[in-house]
């Protein structure tokens, strides 16, 4: 970890996180948990709500792909995802779900200011993200794709989107 730059677990807890919030609207793939688990270590994401029937920490298959994140990520677990959304937005965050919608933004035309509070709504594997939030958001983001499937699965979405926010958050520095 020294000769890559890496911190460890108790700086990463003290540095300056990027004021960005990851939701899981019931995910259920304990795997998929644990890989938004690593990939919000990556990019120093403030913290993540588990709402619904979306697994919580700890059991094994989330760490299997967390790789110990999910003793660096804060995390808290909220019943309903209405109910998480609006504790977010009486905190001041601005809701953002990631849905292939009409009106959609997509990914490259999204602009953040790095700064201000967001809070990036990740759906169900089958379902997306519920209607009811998708009402509650300022607008979703829809990532671009070519090929002949039009989904990815909700991890590598994540990372993606993350990355792009990252990306707003250094450039903001």
């Amino acid at each position: 970890m020294d000769a890559l730059g890496r911190m460890d677990a108790e700086s990463f807890k003290q540095a300056e996180k990027m004021p960005l919030v990851v939701v899981l609207d019931n995910v259920r793939s304990m795997h998929n948990v644990g890989s938004v688990f690593r990939s919000s270590d990556a990019f120093l994401v403030e913290a993540i709500y588990l709402c619904g029937f979306t697994p919580c920490p700890p059991h094994r298959d989330i760490h299997k792909t967390a790789l110990g994140s999910t003793d660096t990520v804060t995390w808290k677990y909220v019943d309903e995802t209405m109910n998480a959304i609006q504790l977010l937005k009486d905190e001041g965050y601005t809701i953002v779900s990631v849905e292939q919608v009409t009106n959609s933004v997509s990914l490259p035309a999204v602009q953040w200011d790095g700064q201000s509070k967001i809070a990036v709504v990740m759906g169900n594997e089958v379902d997306g993200v519920d209607q009811e939030i998708i009402n509650e958001s300022s607008y979703c983001i829809e990532i671009p794709q070519m090929g002949t499937k039009h989904s990815l699965n909700i991890s590598v979405a994540t990372g993606i989107v993350l990355y792009k926010m990252a990306e707003f958050y250094i450039s903001s520095k």
